[in-house]
């Protein structure tokens, strides 16, 4: 009997270990003619954003917390951007973040900024934490959609 237990119990530790191996962030990219801007909505694995915010910060992340949400905001800053035709970086202004559990949804918008102002886009999140992270970004534009895909080594691609 305690045999069968201990094994029931070594078989629930390496199931979370098992259930996620595959790495992945979905970004939305489209322009909202009502604000003039365009906007950003990062959508993340929960787990990896919380493992890479533990191992830089050695804390359980809690994104309701002031200093929680800086530090995930300084982080998706310096690995998502978008590159302006002058070949400089637009601004883009943090909107908020969702945290549910199984996701992690980051908001952002380049105001002001139409679609066309954007020559690349440079989107690393998670890539150098996690080498097999694969991040797809949907550009929405005129009713089409445009399907970039980002990985460790290869963070920014042009939109021509």
């Amino acid at each position: 009997m305690l045999r069968t237990i201990l094994l029931a119990l070594a078989l629930l530790c390496i199931l979370p270990a098992r259930a996620h191996n595959f790495h992945a962030g979905l970004t939305e990219l489209s322009f909202n003619p009502r604000t003039g801007s365009t906007e950003v909505v990062h959508t993340l694995m929960a787990h990896d954003v919380d493992l890479l915010m533990l191992n830089l910060y050695q804390r359980q992340p809690d994104y309701s917390d002031a200093d929680d949400e800086a530090a995930l905001r300084r982080y998706v800053e310096a690995t998502f951007y978008l590159v302006g035709k002058d070949g400089k970086r637009l601004p883009l202004k943090w909107v908020g973040v969702k945290a549910e559990v199984d996701s992690i949804t980051v908001f952002a918008e380049a105001e002001r900024t139409p679609l066309a102002a954007i020559a690349r886009i440079h989107d690393g999140l998670l890539g150098d934490f996690l080498r097999d992270q694969v991040n797809t970004l949907n550009l929405r534009q005129d009713g089409k959609v445009r399907t970039l895909t980002f990985t460790a080594d290869k963070t920014e691609l042009p939109l021509d």
